[in-house]
């Protein structure tokens, strides 16, 4: 049985969309480069959005990755004000 976040990705994948190197809505150019986006901290995985915020703690990195897209989904079904909100809870 596969988790409603795997089904996420695999509907992507059938139509030919990657998640990871997709713009949100109503963005337009290059996507920000996603390299460095994990860490593990204190045995736990998180990832780092590109508004600054880590989020986690995930048990493992393929739980991490999970986490990333559904963050994507999340972003990209938003109003542009959610990545404001978002930005005032950068990584000190």
């Amino acid at each position: 049985m596969i988790s409603p976040q795997q089904g996420i990705f695999r509907v992507a994948a059938q139509r030919g969309i990657n998640m990871a190197t997709a713009n949100r809505a109503g963005e337009q150019g290059s996507v920000p480069s996603r390299h460095g986006r994990y860490i593990q901290k204190d045995g736990y995985w998180y990832y780092t959005t590109r508004e600054g915020v880590d989020i986690g703690p995930f048990d493992s990195h393929a739980d991490a990755e999970v986490g990333v897209g559904e963050f994507i989904e999340f972003i990209q079904a938003s109003e542009p004000k959610v990545s404001d909100v978002l930005k005032q809870y950068r990584a000190a």
